[in-house]
């Protein structure tokens, strides 16, 4: 099992990025989040990793803090999550959301994150409920949102158009009266600004 990994980045398009670790190039898919906190350069790096073995290959999850390693697992142990949707869970909400939104059974915040229907929401609720304490204080540094309100799941779903993190950041910079929005709202105002400046 590979538990941590130390280097520096070759390369990255979120979600996924190279370390390179003595001359080996390890690829890695990352919360949308870290990749803000990424050093710059060559400068090195080191991330707390969860490997998931399957019959066709071998998958490497990365995060800059161990607790937050510690809820992708967390969240692994739920009927129907797995590696894919647990990353986006942690893209759409950084861990102290996510433990504010298991805490206060927010289910409509839930089901707006990408691949999230009612049926996991509610199940996420019940079976998360009185297990996310410990995660409340540590992973309070984690991963911040950059922007306010839903603007955090319309980048991940920009991201999953395929634009990368700096277009979406300026698409997402460019949408007027930003703060309260709802997500679909980023989203919609997001891909106008860009058919505006084509």
């Amino acid at each position: 099992m590979i538990a941590e990994l130390r280097g520096t980045v070759w390369s990255s398009r979120p979600p996924t990025l190279v370390l390179g670790v003595g001359g080996v190039g390890y690829e890695l898919d990352l919360p949308v989040p870290a990749f803000v906190d990424l050093p710059n350069g060559r400068e090195g790096v080191r991330l707390h990793t969860h490997q998931v073995v399957r019959e066709d290959g071998i998958a490497l999850y990365g995060f800059l803090q161990a607790a937050e390693r510690d809820l992708f697992r967390t969240l692994l142990k739920i009927n129907g999550v797995g590696p894919r949707l647990a990353l986006v869970l942690l893209s759409s909400l950084p861990p102290p959301e996510l433990v504010a939104c298991v805490e206060g059974e927010d289910l409509a915040r839930l089901t707006k994150v990408p691949g999230i229907g009612k049926k996991t929401a509610e199940r996420l609720l019940l079976e998360l409920r009185g297990k996310l304490g410990a995660f409340a204080g540590d992973a309070s540094g984690v991963g911040a949102p950059r922007l306010d309100d839903g603007s955090d799941e319309a980048q991940a779903a920009l991201l999953a158009l395929g634009y990368t993190a700096r277009e979406a950041d300026k698409m997402l910079a460019a949408v007027p009266g930003g703060a309260g929005l709802p997500s679909a709202e980023w989203i919609r105002q997001a891909l106008r600004s860009v058919g505006q400046r084509r």
